[in-house]
């Protein structure tokens, strides 16, 4: 019995884990094909929050508000985040390069509150200065760059530090310039990262409640915070609706792109294998 519990020890302790981190989610899936509002006993299969969830204009906005801020804060994150990361790591020696690094990842450790507070006061510092920005979509994507471009970095930086520089430096030998190289030599080797890094802050702008809340402005309201309203006004089984649909479209987006990093994986392997055998049938050649 003993070796038996020390055997299996680790596959039970990662089953509490996934229990505890997802069990939650299954409960709110089954209970968003309830027939009634209750949420502690199963009264039926139905489709009717489904149903509700179709008319429901306030959460069908909010989706596209937040569909829309969290494509642009994606793009910004990741454009802003290779050439960032691309300077902390090709340029170990320049003036600021200390204050630079830990500004870019401040965001990391600061309190998304102190995120959004500040941003708040510096917006409403320069609209009654210059009448601009008007806090909405605008400021919103402002506050979801700032974040996601932090942690976009991480992910772009750690790929970078692994990549092999030598090709880099042939290509510089052979008459490239800097800028081809980074656009044809390293750009399409950081790729996956990039994507990477674009769904990460997608996700995190999509998901933000605390800087929209702070940011946001009359009429402009991202669907985490048309949730979280319902959820302070009691519940509605329409919010579990919407969450099911959210996690299913999570999950076909990330098990898309894990398919696609594996083939992408497989056929760069075939190529160095091809292009490795070719050198040796031409060195071998007499």
């Amino acid at each position: 019995m003993k070796q038996l519990l020390e055997k299996h020890f680790g596959h039970f302790w990662l089953a509490l884990v996934f229990a505890f981190l997802y069990l939650p989610l299954l409960f709110m899936i089954v209970f968003s094909f309830n027939s009634t509002r209750q949420d502690a006993r199963f009264t039926g299969f139905s489709l009717r929050w489904y149903e509700a969830l179709w008319h429901d204009t306030a959460l069908i906005e909010g989706f596209f508000v937040s569909l829309q801020v969290a494509a642009v804060t994606g793009v910004l994150s990741a454009v802003l985040a290779t050439f960032s990361a691309y300077v902390l790591v090709r340029y170990r020696r320049f003036a600021g390069r200390t204050a630079f690094s830990g500004m870019a990842n401040a965001p990391l450790v600061m309190p998304e509150v102190i995120i959004g507070l500040s941003l708040l006061l510096l917006f409403v510092g320069m609209q009654n200065a210059f009448g601009f920005p008007q806090r909405g979509m605008l400021t919103i994507i402002v506050g979801h760059t700032l974040l996601g471009m932090a942690y976009a970095m991480v992910v772009i930086q750690s790929r970078l530090l692994e990549m092999d520089r030598s090709i880099e430096e042939a290509a510089l030998d052979l008459g490239a310039r800097p800028h081809e190289v980074f656009f044809l030599i390293t750009l399409p080797n950081i790729f996956p990262a990039i994507l990477a890094a674009f769904l990460l802050a997608f996700t995190l702008s999509f998901d933000d409640v605390v800087i929209s809340e702070f940011l946001s402005g009359p009429g402009v309201n991202t669907l985490p915070q048309v949730i979280f309203g319902y959820a302070r006004r009691g519940i509605n089984p329409t919010v579990y609706a919407a969450a099911t649909l959210l996690i299913a479209t999570v999950t076909i987006v990330i098990v898309s792109y894990a398919l696609w990093v594996a083939r992408a994986t497989r056929q760069r392997e075939r190529e160095i294998a091809a292009a490795m055998r070719a050198e040796t049938a031409a060195l071998t050649a007499p």
